[in-house]
């Protein structure tokens, strides 16, 4: 690939391709196109031929129409090609989904495409309207796309070769992209199953799933019974600095929970840190700390010996102490188990809160340490995975991203 720098042509061009890209609008290439309306008595939750409105559209359908109907309207009405790309005019404007030639009918007016007869290659049309800034609708609070928006948006072309070129190549960072979407998916599904059967359910003591050679009961114990449970010193607002000991608020433990980067990064002085700690004691390798405001229940595992210091009240603080093997711990407070019994025990106010008197009195059944360092192990390394996949799913998307800028003009 090449560089130039002329205008109308992109930053980065296929070889063997030059000269300007030709200016047009849609509205040149050809007209929109929709179904014919569809009236609700004739849908029904089960038949022949999946019928999308809106709210289904590029999802599973939940309405359909007798496949006699479908003939029909398609013989006779407009109707997609094999390749053309259908989009949504309200709500989520613009979501794209192309028509690979199945038997499904389409919402009339909500749900409209280009007709244009071969006057642009459809895989080169699909990425510019992932970037397409819509005629009449830039700076708008628009929620609805009228055709003269669609018809009057310009799009600069190069030659069809060139479109056929550009489109072959998105074509196959999209696949890698679904490739990498369902690998993460499948390993997020395989994780909640297993946080399901490798805990006991309710009413039970012993699971459904179990590594080789363990077997025996699970022990029920309350946590406040086998470690304490309790919260530190309050340090005041004026007191966070920018470096010195990591200082967690329980939004910082949800956005660590999501694998998700904070706004913002507080700290404590040293100084501050050991005077408090003296009073309230030092979180230690294995202490979980849970999250008792907003969004509750959500764990943090301390998984080294780095200092760290955290607001009272807001965040939980169990001092594990070797009572459990620390991601054993963390994951049973993941697991529907102790979840439930969270969402239970924090009320029915608008505003839940999970306290240390909860804490305390929260259930937590237990295997022997080897067996809780097995599952501890396991669900660890899954969570490795899908991280893994996460990345490269997010490397995959930001290289998207950069060669659509790139790539068109």
């Amino acid at each position: 690939m090449t560089e130039p720098n002329q205008s109308k042509v992109p930053k980065i061009r296929f070889k063997g391709f030059e000269g300007e890209w030709e200016v047009k609008t849609l509205g040149e290439l050809g007209r929109v196109a929709t179904t014919k309306r569809i009236f609700m008595h004739q849908t029904s939750e089960t038949g022949d031929v999946p019928f999308f409105k809106i709210g289904s559209f590029g999802r599973d359908p939940k309405l359909f129409i007798s496949n006699s109907l479908f003939q029909t309207y398609k013989t006779r009405f407009p109707f997609p090609q094999n390749g053309d790309l259908l989009f949504s005019v309200i709500g989520s404007i613009g979501r794209v989904v192309e028509y690979t030639g199945e038997d499904e009918y389409f919402q009339d007016s909500n749900i409209v495409w280009l007709q244009h007869n071969g006057a642009v290659v459809n895989s080169f049309l699909k990425q510019f309207y992932s970037i397409v800034k819509w005629s009449g609708l830039e700076g708008s609070t628009i929620t609805h796309l009228y055709n003269r928006n669609i018809l009057e948006t310009k799009i600069d072309l190069p030659s069809q070769r060139e479109q056929t070129q550009i489109g072959g190549y998105f074509r196959e960072v999209d696949r890698l992209i679904e490739l990498e979407q369902r690998k993460h998916d499948k390993l997020v599904t395989l994780k909640k199953a297993m946080l399901q059967k490798m805990f006991p359910k309710p009413g039970t003591t012993t699971p459904e799933i179990r590594f080789k050679g363990f077997k025996g009961d699970w022990h029920e114990k309350k946590l406040g019974d086998v470690m304490e449970v309790g919260s530190v010193k309050r340090i005041h607002q004026s007191d966070w600095t920018t470096s010195g000991v990591r200082f967690l608020r329980a939004r910082d433990i949800v956005s660590a929970f999501k694998n998700e980067k904070p706004s913002d990064v507080l700290y404590i002085s040293p100084e501050k840190y050991v005077a408090y700690s003296l009073l309230s004691g030092k979180v230690e390798l294995g202490d979980l700390l849970v999250t008792g405001v907003g969004t509750i229940g959500v764990p943090y595992l301390i998984t080294n010996t780095e200092p760290v210091y955290f607001k009272d009240g807001n965040i939980i603080w169990f001092k594990n102490n070797g009572a459990f093997d620390g991601d054993f711990l963390f994951y049973s407070f993941v697991g529907e188990r102790i979840q439930n019994y969270i969402k239970e025990s924090a009320g029915t106010g608008t505003v839940g809160t999970y306290t240390i008197s909860s804490g305390k009195s929260t259930p937590l059944a237990s295997p022997q340490k080897e067996e809780q360092q097995k599952i501890g192990h396991y669900f660890r390394t899954l969570d490795s995975l899908i991280s893994q996949h996460a990345l490269q799913l997010q490397k995959l998307k930001q290289l998207k991203a950069a060669c659509l800028e790139r790539m068109f003009v």
